[in-house]
């Protein structure tokens, strides 16, 4: 089993159960942040992308907030070798899958939990609480994530929110416009073909 760290679409539990064909029981869920990383919108898409900071700074005329430069997500446990292969697939070569570490924000609750109505915001807080002081943080624990690999000219310098993604793109993820969602879509195919490409 393994352990993630989700910055972005994949925070939100029925994405995540979507990308990974199954309904995520075996999986548990708690708030988390990874400090001394920053967030940024994927030039033309929804998603974004993360950087270390030391990498990202030049993209910065002034120094970044300790808020600024923290990536807020989630921390999910129990992943499964399939359930990994699908998030690989979803997330493609633009990411490379790393080991961080993170500091959880609460307690780990079952994904079935944490997708009731009321439960989902404190997980997965749309307007995000104050960020606690770096002495109040929990210890670190290891996750993988997917950090960006492709070039840094294909991201903004813009960092994204979380609270924007749900205001005004969530519904082409989990509302009308699912259907036609183009990475939903590789993943099924590549699901249909048993993980096989086919060369032209």
């Amino acid at each position: 089993m393994s352990s993630a760290f989700f910055y972005g679409t994949l925070m939100h539990p029925k994405i995540l159960k979507r990308v990974i064909q199954n309904d995520g029981a075996h999986l548990t869920i708690c708030p988390a942040i990874l400090t001394d990383y920053t967030r940024h919108h994927v030039k033309h898409a929804d998603y974004p992308g993360i950087l270390p900071y030391s990498t990202s700074k030049p993209l910065f005329d002034h120094e970044l907030t300790e808020e600024e430069r923290s990536v807020r997500g989630t921390l999910v446990e129990g992943l499964t070798a399939s359930d990994i292969h699908w998030l690989d697939v979803f997330e493609g070569n633009e990411y490379t899958r790393t080991t961080v570490s993170i500091h959880p924000l609460g307690p780990l609750i079952p994904l079935s939990t944490a997708s009731l109505p009321g439960v989902e915001s404190e997980v997965v807080p749309t307007s995000a609480p104050p960020l606690p002081q770096a002495s109040e943080l929990t210890e670190t624990v290891e996750a993988q994530t997917y950090t960006w690999r492709a070039p840094v000219t294909d991201l903004e310098k813009t960092l994204w929110s979380y609270e924007t993604f749900i205001r005004d793109n969530a519904w082409k993820w989990v509302g009308a416009g699912a259907k036609d969602n183009e990475d939903y879509k590789e993943v099924d195919r590549r699901r249909d073909m048993a993980g096989n490409i086919v060369r032209a």
